[in-house]
């Protein structure tokens, strides 16, 4: 009789017990060791093209984000950029008056005002211009011809290239006082109308001129979005009954939300700003009261007015504002279960 070469089951139980870890003191079975992994010249060796693809964009960041923030040391002097041709020597030369400045932003009322048009902007682009990029990827991606689907698409993000000014001379054209809608109506009896120049309807036409020329980048995301969507799901659900609607609201949008979440919490550190050059251009076709916000603001007041540390001030309250909203924003997203900006 020949003698089994298969172990029995002790002796199996010994062999998986030899190779289980045995635990510490403290009773935690002690880490697991890693492979050195190679070093940091032979790293830099391996990826010497990939460095220096984006050693460009690097030095572009340093010295056009990153310097500038040294110069936010204004804010608390009484910068005087006439004190010496160098303008790193006059800030060394400017007296210090601590948070002086700061006390003369919080109560100033043209700051405040700004602040508030800022803000009831940044709603009504949220609420107006967020959600029609996620409707018309969803009206592309619906429809079945490849050629239909790409023109409609190069359609739609054409105006992303055009600078502010053009947009503002198409929408001038078009909504004007000399327009083409309010020469229409004068040809038929009616009196015309001009809503470049309405100051209650100022806000509703910069977010209008903002989906015309915007809402095409935001397609291009969440087509891509979209492309990444298990089609299986679709069948599935297909089978289970889902009409389109019920497809849509239970596959398509939950693919869709850490997308969503991730460009939501970008807008919102964006909030307070809202379009400089697009309100400048109209700024004085409409008056300062309706038109000011904080980005004008600053102008106004540090270039135009030369009170540089009082602009500079209002720059930081600005960014403070901006980093707190990031962060609700963020953690936000965490509640709901996306990643945001950052895990936790």
């Amino acid at each position: 009789m020949s003698q089994s070469t298969v172990p029995d089951a002790d002796v199996r139980r010994r062999a998986r017990s030899a190779a289980r870890p045995r635990p510490g003191k403290d009773g935690k079975p002690p880490p697991r060791e890693r492979a050195p992994g190679p070093s940091l010249r032979v790293r830099l060796r391996r990826d010497r093209a990939l460095i220096l693809m984006t050693l460009p964009a690097v030095v572009l960041v340093l010295v056009f984000s990153y310097l500038p923030i040294l110069g936010n040391v204004v804010a608390f002097q009484d910068y005087d950029p006439y004190l010496s041709d160098n303008g790193f020597v006059a800030m060394l030369e400017s007296p210090w008056v601590g948070f002086e400045q700061f006390a003369r932003i919080f109560g100033d009322s043209a700051f405040w005002a700004a602040v508030q048009n800022t803000l009831v902007l940044f709603l009504l682009q949220l609420v107006l211009f967020f959600p029609v990029p996620i409707l018309f990827a969803l009206l592309i991606s619906s429809v079945v011809r490849p050629r239909v689907r790409a023109v409609a698409q190069a359609v739609m993000y054409l105006p992303h290239f055009f600078s502010w000014v053009l947009v503002v001379t198409v929408f001038q054209q078009i909504f004007g006082g000399a327009g083409i809608i309010a020469q229409t109506l004068r040809r038929h009896g009616v009196e015309g109308f001009d809503l470049m120049t309405d100051p209650g309807l100022f806000k509703f036409l910069l977010t209008a001129e903002g989906v015309w020329k915007d809402a095409g980048w935001g397609i291009i995301v969440f087509l891509a979005a979209l492309a990444s969507v298990n089609h299986e799901l679709y069948e599935a659900a297909a089978m289970d009954g889902a009409n389109r609607w019920r497809r849509m609201w239970h596959v398509t949008l939950p693919a869709l939300r850490p997308v969503i979440a991730l460009l939501l919490v970008l807008r919102v550190g964006d909030a307070l700003t809202v379009g400089f050059e697009q309100i400048l251009l109209q700024r004085d076709a409409v008056g300062r009261d309706a038109a000011e916000v904080l980005d004008t603001f600053v102008w106004w007041t540090g270039i135009r007015n030369q009170d540089f540390s009082y602009a500079a001030a209002a720059g930081l309250v600005k960014g403070v504002i901006g980093l707190g909203l990031v962060l609700t924003a963020n953690k936000v997203a965490h509640l709901m279960g996306e990643q945001g900006v950052y895990r936790k």
